[in-house]
């Protein structure tokens, strides 16, 4: 078996570090915690662009959403301006992305900068934002996130009803019409493998996707997130030449953390 995965190592070797380091955190980690990717997306407008600054993304964890407790701001990956046209047709793109605690999120809050606009016959107009820009644009969401399971929220602005135009004064103010969602994307698989004196590896493999956990030194906890939906081959090397190599097949199931138990090595 160890043979088996050798070039398979070989040729991965520049991304196993970070593959390790990634498995081995989520192993010890992972635990209480789900991870959200929050997305944005539009639909169809009669606009050359609309441009919305944003700045902050942020969920509301707490029941009481009129108080300041239970908000987690998650970093966005590239606060600035997006064209929401850019985004149609099921195309989205990645605001924030990160591990967040399981349980139910109530709401969630763009922050915008001031350098917003709609463009209309080639012309740039300013768009106004009232108060997105000091409390923000609250959008209510009822989500509940199991830990270990990856959720994909989107943000789906309809920028054709989204702006409106403020009587005959010529300006455009943005009006969000906005719908929110969730949803989970594939599913998580934990377990253990014992004893810690077989010094074993952990190999997910379905198809050719190949995946690596190190577990626990001492408890033998592993952890696979963000799996795709169906059968995976589970495949315990022992890396202590006294015992032998084992595998499993184990289905998983998208939005569930399936645990496999614990796997035994033997001399």
């Amino acid at each position: 078996m160890k043979k088996q995965f050798l070039s398979a190592a070989l040729i991965v070797l520049s991304l196993i570090t970070g593959v390790i380091a990634c498995q081995k955190d989520s192993s010890e980690n992972n635990e209480g915690k789900a991870r959200l990717q929050v997305r944005l997306t539009d639909a169809p407008a009669a606009y050359d662009a609309v441009n919305i600054d944003i700045q902050k993304v942020m969920i509301n964890t707490s029941g009481d959403t009129s108080t300041t407790q239970g908000w987690i701001e998650l970093p966005m990956l590239h606060p600035g301006i997006y064209n929401l046209l850019d985004f149609r047709n099921g195309i989205d793109t990645v605001l924030a992305d990160m591990e967040v605690p399981a349980g139910r999120i109530n709401q969630i809050r763009l922050i915008l900068g001031p350098n917003n606009s709609v463009v209309i016959a080639g012309v740039e107009h300013e768009l106004k934002t009232p108060s997105a820009q000091q409390s923000g644009l609250k959008l209510k969401l009822k989500a509940d996130l199991t830990a270990g399971i990856l959720y994909r929220l989107y943000i789906d602005f309809d920028a054709n009803r989204s702006v409106v135009t403020a009587g005959n004064s010529g300006q455009y103010i943005l009006k969000p019409v906005i719908r929110t969602y969730a949803e989970a994307t594939g599913g998580s698989l934990k377990g253990f493998v014992l004893p810690k004196e077989a010094l074993a590896q952990v190999w997910a493999i379905q198809n050719t996707d190949t995946l690596l956990a190190l577990p626990d030194v001492l408890t033998g906890y592993y952890f696979f997130g963000g799996l795709n939906a169906g059968s995976w081959k589970v495949v315990f090397d022992a890396q202590a030449p006294a015992f032998r190599d084992s595998t499993i097949n184990v289905n998983v199931t998208s939005g569930v953390v399936t645990n496999a138990g614990t796997t035994t090595l033997i001399p």
